[in-house]
């Protein structure tokens, strides 16, 4: 057989947000998982695409996390990445347990059987390292989430997209939503949410725990409209925010084209 044969292929996205120099990069790579080109171990763990690569640094070392001056112990995700003008080189901390999400990580996303996803969130990781634009390296530190979601299943008849949000407030509580949307541009009733307070403690939300009002809408230069700016209300939970893009273009076009970036949040929980 031809070592070039394999019955597994990858495809990764990586974007960064320039907000000072007002610049969205997105790139996607498509790769062959073969002859060691891209491919996914879990231990220890590594998931690269070419020099794309996200794993685990060695074991024992700290990051500094972004709200405050401790250090992190324990699990450390590195993540590096490089392509055009920018380049990625951090490592990520924990500072929150795993949250799963739906029913013990089983996340139903319509009526059908099987119409859903597996779904787990890191929400608050420390992250600290080198962020290169335009050949200038910046040393960063700040705060970092990650989501971990597969399924095999699309969206249910009548859904045409969806507006997915992860928060993170600077009380130390975490917010995720997501809105699956409806051809009449109401809300599906499978849509859903997670509150994990800043000890870690999870609340999950269901559709109709909170609200969710677009403010705005923006048209790319590829002719899609998205929304543009939203209203959040999650009353049981005292939050009202009001969320903004840093850039309006922060679409994606590539082989499937999506709007996915930076927001700014404002607003006052209920009580603070």
């Amino acid at each position: 057989a031809s070592p070039w044969a394999t019955r597994q292929a990858y495809m990764g996205h990586f974007a960064l947000t320039d907000v000072a120099g007002e610049t969205f990069h997105a790139f996607e790579r498509f790769e062959r998982g073969a002859l060691g080109l891209a491919g996914a171990e879990a231990e220890p763990l590594r998931i690269w695409i070419g020099d794309w690569e996200v794993g685990t640094a060695a074991p024992g070392g700290t990051v500094t996390a972004g709200s405050g001056p401790d250090t992190v112990p324990g699990t450390v995700f590195r993540l590096e990445a490089a392509e055009g003008p920018v380049a990625l080189d951090l490592r990520l901390a924990p500072s929150k347990p795993v949250v799963l999400q739906g029913v013990d990580g089983l996340s139903a996303k319509g009526p059908e059987p099987g119409n859903a996803s597996y779904y787990y969130s890191l929400t608050r990781l420390g992250a600290a390292g080198t962020v290169t634009v335009d050949g200038v390296g910046h040393r960063v530190r700040g705060l970092a989430w990650l989501d971990r979601e597969w399924s095999t299943s699309a969206l249910s008849p009548g859904l045409v997209g969806w507006d997915w949000f992860a928060l993170q407030l600077d009380d130390g509580s975490d917010l995720m939503v997501y809105r699956l949307r409806r051809e009449d541009g109401g809300t599906a009733p499978y849509s859903a949410g997670t509150f994990v307070a800043a000890d870690g403690a999870v609340t999950q939300l269901d559709a109709g725990d909170w609200a969710l009002e677009a403010t705005g809408s923006w048209e790319s230069p590829r002719g899609e409209r998205y929304p543009s700016g939203w209203r959040l209300r999650v009353p049981e939970l005292g939050l009202a925010l009001t969320v903004d893009p840093r850039l309006r273009d922060q679409e994606l076009d590539l082989a499937f084209r999506y709007w996915e970036g930076a927001v700014t949040v404002t607003g006052r929980r209920q009580g603070d």
